[in-house]
């Protein structure tokens, strides 16, 4: 272990629909709302999703937040081509191709399609809102 003094606690994500955000989240993955608060004048919606926390926010008095930019596809890779996070991602344990269809189903897209990553597990890119991108890994 690198420091055992660090454990991750959340991600981030400034929305401008907050709570419709937070209902995809659990809509699509099964995440849950664990708190729905007011922070700095803005609605902050706590999800839970594999142990992770999600926060997600509205906008603050006095910001005006830049649009996300999408997710391009690339010869071998994808990136969102900016400086900062670029994705974060969940490992699946179940059926990946059987979830992806699942999530097609609702609307979900995918700037990445379902494929053979680097060591031969499948995984895949959905856009989230907010232009958010999540990495699905097959476990």
């Amino acid at each position: 272990m690198s420091n055992p003094a660090f454990r991750f606690d959340h991600v981030h994500i400034i929305s401008e629909t907050p709570h419709q955000s937070a209902a995809w989240y659990v809509e699509m993955f099964g995440a849950t709302i664990t708190a729905d608060t007011i922070a700095r004048g803005a609605p902050q919606i706590f999800v839970e999703l594999g142990g992770v926390n999600i926060l997600i926010r509205g906008k603050r008095p006095g910001e005006d937040p830049a649009p996300g930019r999408p997710i391009q596809p690339y010869a071998d890779f994808s990136s969102h081509n900016g400086w900062g996070t670029d994705h974060f991602g969940f490992l699946y344990q179940g059926d990946l191709t059987a979830l992806c269809a699942t999530l097609a189903s609702k609307g979900v897209t995918f700037p990445v399609a379902l494929k053979q990553g680097v060591g031969g597990s499948l995984l895949c890119y959905v856009a989230a809102p907010d232009g958010v991108s999540i990495e699905l890994m097959q476990c």
